[in-house]
């Protein structure tokens, strides 16, 4: 996944990753029912904190974009 972040943004980290993900969704780069990386996977590959990228996961939950499968992780909604 190709998401590319700014430290001299305004725009807050998980905001920015928000975006992106929403923006690979709506693009069709993201097919409904494709699992995204695990939280702890992309913190490491983004070198930012587990909570960032958690708090980014859930707001795109709450928006509709994503499921979250306990167990098995989180996975593009069908839209």
């Amino acid at each position: 996944m190709n998401i590319i972040l700014s430290v001299v943004s305004q725009t807050p980290i998980y905001q920015q990753i928000q975006t992106q993900i929403k923006e690979m969704i709506l693009s069709g780069n993201l097919k409904p029912n494709e699992q995204l990386p695990s939280i702890r996977l992309m913190a490491k590959d983004l070198r930012v904190g587990i909570i960032t990228v958690k708090r980014a996961y859930l707001e795109l939950e709450k928006e509709g974009f994503l499921v979250n499968v306990p167990g098995k992780g989180c996975f593009v909604a069908e839209i």
